[in-house]
């Protein structure tokens, strides 16, 4: 499969779609900048740079400080794929935090999300 129109997606464009999907669940735009930073490793400031810098997402986790060694825990199905089954790499990381947030709207505690 071509995803390469995926990976040029401005992940400032998504951005919004992720904290509205929590908010719209009663959760907040601080939350899903915890989910994110955990599994990037980006703190707040370089995660607002990327975001006004409008990098895509093959650079947005290109540059990621660190991947979180515990992604291997995050598994389940998001958008009809099992996330541990991925092959690609980058497609996997941006289904992780698609699986992250979806956690996060559905109610799921969030030292559960984190895998603590």
């Amino acid at each position: 499969m071509d995803n390469s129109r995926v990976y040029k997606m401005n992940f400032a464009s998504v951005y919004p779609h992720y904290v509205n999907k929590a908010e719209k669940k009663g959760h907040t735009k601080e939350e899903v900048d915890t989910i994110i930073k955990w599994l990037t490793g980006y703190d707040q400031n370089s995660l607002q740079e990327q975001i006004d810098q409008k990098v895509d997402f093959e650079t947005f986790f290109a540059q990621a400080p660190q991947i979180n060694p515990n992604v291997s825990k995050i598994t389940g199905v998001i958008c009809g794929y099992r996330v541990e089954e991925i092959e690609e790499d980058l497609m996997r990381q941006i289904r992780y935090l698609d699986k992250l947030i979806d956690e996060l709207a559905r109610g799921k505690k969030m030292e559960s999300i984190l895998r603590k």
